[in-house]
Order: structure tokens, then sequence, then C-alpha cells
């Protein structure tokens, strides 16, 4: 059904997620489906499917009452895990294999109806870029699950108890020296070596650690 209009919404503009909006994008349009990429809210138009993809601002209901579907990704099986960061979260809890749901934008903070879930698979050696490459492919294919399905899509509300991740703040990447690095190895893998690197304190001072992989061991 090429006729649906999509808007999709990055509010981030230095977000790492827009090449794989871009490829989104390009797909959705090799398929014939008319979208547009938006930097603010106000812009969107009335339309059929508006998808929210690393934004910062909550969205006003007026202008969700725009589009029929206002979807959102988020990185847990919701109603646990919603908040800030829960891929990295997840991460630094030890986990290898964290959920990630497509589901309705609502007046509630991720709250909305579940339409489409999967799992991302990690090994556990991945770094920031590795990791948001899974994030992002996963991404492009729940969206494009949806549409491909649209208007057949159904819905189902969210159920279970609610858990909330909080928000993570440059200090978050302070490790303990007294720590080994087999310890501390989760922490370095979700680490922004530009944004937020590793960091930590010592003798008066304060010192900056970057991560790198450069090839499997011999």
């Amino acid at each position: 059904m090429a006729d649906i209009k999509i808007t999709i919404l990055v509010d981030n503009p230095d977000s790492w997620i827009k090449p794989y909006v871009i490829e989104l994008i390009n797909l959705l349009k090799k398929k014939g489906y008319p979208v547009s990429l938006i930097q603010h809210y106000r812009e969107i138009k009335p339309g059929d499917i508006a998808i929210f993809l690393s934004c910062n601002r909550i969205v006003p209901k007026k202008i969700l009452s725009l589009n029929k579907h206002n979807l959102i990704l988020h990185e847990s099986a919701v109603p646990e895990g919603k908040g800030w960061s829960p891929l990295t979260w997840q991460i630094l809890e030890g986990k290898n294999k964290i959920p990630i749901s497509l589901f309705e934008a609502d007046e509630k903070v991720d709250s909305g109806q579940i339409y489409f879930q999967d799992t991302m698979i990690f090994d556990g050696s991945e770094l920031l870029e590795e990791i948001h490459d899974i994030q992002g492919r996963k991404t492009i294919d729940l969206c494009l699950k949806f549409i491909d399905s649209y208007p057949e899509v159904v819905g189902k509300a969210q159920e279970g108890a609610e858990t909330f991740y909080p928000r993570r703040y440059p200090e978050n990447s302070e490790i303990d020296v007294n720590q080994s690095i087999a310890e501390l190895f989760n922490t370095f893998r979700v680490a922004d070596n530009d944004r937020y690197p590793i960091f930590f304190n010592h003798k008066g001072y304060k010192y900056i650690l970057k991560i790198e992989k450069v090839g499997k061991s011999k």
C-alpha cells in the first residue's frame, strides 16, 4: 500500500542513528512509499504514520493526533525497562539477549500498544559502534515490518509491572581503579570515546581512557 504518507522525526542532529534513518528512507522510497525526514515535531503534518527515532522532546497530544499512528522503538520488553538508555543499562547488567519493541506513542511515556517485538543478540565483545549497528538494523527491520503490514497491523496492550531506567550522565563513565579490566569491560563497551569517554580520578588527577577493537587476538 504505497500511497500511505510517512514522516520520520529525528530531533537530535548529532544522533548515531542518522545513517540508519537514511537507509530506511531509501528502502521505503524504493518500495514507492512517500516519506519525509524532519528535525522538529512542529514540522509534522497530517498523514498516516509518524516514526520517532532518537528523539529528546516529548511530542504534544495535538501533534500526535495529526497521524493515524505514531511509532516509537524502545530497547526493552516494555513495560519492563522503560526510561532512558535501556540498551546501555542492560549491557551493563551483563545481558546479551536484549528485546526491542515497536509500539504506539501515547500521552503517558512508553505506554502505548505494542505492535512488534524482536531480540538483539550480542556476543559480549561488541563496542559501541557495533552495538549501534545491531540496534540500527533491528530498528530498520521493525519499521519496515510495520509499514509493509499496514493497515492490517494489530497491537496489544502492555501487560505487567513497569520498571524504569534512569537517565545517564557523563559521570556514569567513571570507573574504579581498583576493579579489573574484565570487571569493567561492559562499561568500556558502552562508552563513547568522544562524547563521554571512560575516566578515573587518581592521585589528584583525572585521566581519560579510550577503547578500540583492532581485530581478533592471535
